[in-house]
């Protein structure tokens, strides 16, 4: 009789931990799971020029809806979800910055990114206006139901007439092109914009088309008004 209590404790002790382990687990499993954007996984690179937009945007509604204040560290880019986290390095000088996209841009050959000026400040390139950048995305805060399908932009016109005609010359060879009226600080701006794309590679090879058949200049842009019906989240 005096082994039974020398085996209750033990029995207790064993007993308790692996009721713990069990609630762990199941603590685990049914954490919510990362959402993942597809085609910008953390650790997505970009080289390019940089450049940077101030005083003429400040207060103007960005392309997500929230006002443009140039002393937030923000940026704009033509494709990343919005809510993206990037650090942002300057290949001539090695400093760096970290931004969120929250807009749309810019719409210039060669050219990556638009940084606020409290990002360009950062860098030190508000004086020569560009500089040459690694962009690396470090983390996002939003969903990748919100992210809009891609088109491909092959006009900006201050006559509203020239942007029609070039839509009417191009707007057989993918669906969904339309001119969009935009009010820049130079003034109002009529944009032709053409198809409306769910991957990138898709949008890329239509304006390689544009350049290289009708040579127009093309830029890939996403367009947040409407959504492109990707699963909401993809698992890596």
């Amino acid at each position: 009789m005096s082994r039974g209590p020398q085996c209750y404790w033990p029995c207790w002790l064993i007993f308790l931990l692996l009721t713990s382990l069990a609630g762990i687990l199941t603590s685990c499993s049914s954490a919510p799971k990362p959402t993942y954007f597809p085609g910008y996984p953390v650790g997505f690179v970009e080289h390019g020029v940089a450049s940077w937009y101030g005083p003429g945007f400040h207060g103007n509604k960005t392309a997500n809806g929230e006002r443009y204040d140039m002393h937030q560290l923000t940026a704009a880019h033509r494709t990343l979800p919005f809510g993206s986290i990037a650090v942002v390095r300057s290949v001539n000088t090695g400093r760096q910055v970290t931004v969120r996209i929250n807009d749309r841009g810019p719409f210039a050959r060669n050219r990556v990114l638009d940084l606020s000026l409290a990002g360009a400040r950062e860098l030190g390139m508000t004086g020569a206006g560009t500089d040459k950048v690694e962009l690396r995305v470090v983390g996002y805060q939003g969903r990748a139901s919100d992210m809009g399908v891609l088109r491909v932009q092959i006009g900006s016109f201050s006559d509203q007439q020239n942007a029609i005609n070039l839509l009417e010359r191009t707007g057989h060879l993918y669906s969904g092109g339309r001119v969009q009226t935009v009010d820049l600080p130079e003034g109002r701006r009529y944009r032709v914009q053409i198809g409306q794309f769910a991957r990138e590679a898709q949008a890329e090879a239509a304006a390689s088309h544009f350049e290289s058949s009708l040579g127009l200049q093309a830029y890939v842009f996403r367009d947040d008004s409407q959504s492109s019906s990707l699963p909401q989240s993809i698992q890596p």
